[in-house]
């Protein structure tokens, strides 16, 4: 494993730490009046999103991990799993639904995702910012429903169920959010 000191710390960064994997979000160098210099940091916690305030000394070395990042496409569901095609060694990965956390909601065959490895255990799944996605169910707008901003559920084609405009359709083709899993315009 790499150390790296922490007076080269960087946003983004993955740390092995004693207590799992953390990333850095944000990092401050203290210089105070007298005593040592020492860095200020908010990490979050790679397996489980939580955010960690941790300090360090300056110049300390702390492990950084190795974080391997593939694009993967998804290909189909196998029960429970999910599997995946590296896109450039053409491996297949079978994907648990815990590992991908809430992606398993905007999953759709043949959709590519980043999928980011430490050694063989994956540690995070980034999804594209937006997905275009089939409404599959939804109660159809009613003519004369013209309430500015009303909105209805609707059934997306890989089961998650979002805030719709009352306009749109079964059938019609939508623009996803997927950080925030709101809809953004019909396609």
């Amino acid at each position: 494993m790499p150390a790296i000191s922490t007076n080269d710390f960087k946003n983004g960064i993955t740390l092995e730490l004693d207590n799992g994997l953390f990333t850095v979000v944000e990092f401050q160098h203290v210089k105070p009046g007298k005593g040592g210099a020492f860095v200020r940091t908010k990490l979050r916690n790679v397996r489980n999103g939580n955010l960690l305030e941790k300090t360090f000394n300056a110049g300390i070395k702390v492990e950084q991990a190795i974080i391997d990042k593939r694009d993967m496409q998804f290909l189909y569901k196998d029960g429970e799993e999910f599997v995946f095609m590296d896109t450039d060694s053409y491996d297949q990965t079978n994907v648990g639904p815990v590992s991908l956390g809430d992606a398993v909601d905007y999953l759709i065959e043949s959709a590519v995702v980043i999928i980011a490895f430490h050694g063989t255990e994956i540690v995070g799944v980034e999804m594209p910012a937006s997905l275009e996605l089939l409404i599959a169910e939804t109660d159809p707008g009613v003519q004369g429903d013209r309430v500015s901003g009303a909105r209805k559920p609707a059934t997306l084609q890989t089961g998650k169920t979002i805030q719709v405009p009352l306009f749109i359709n079964p059938g019609d083709k939508v623009k996803v959010d997927t950080r925030s899993g709101e809809y953004i315009t019909r396609v």
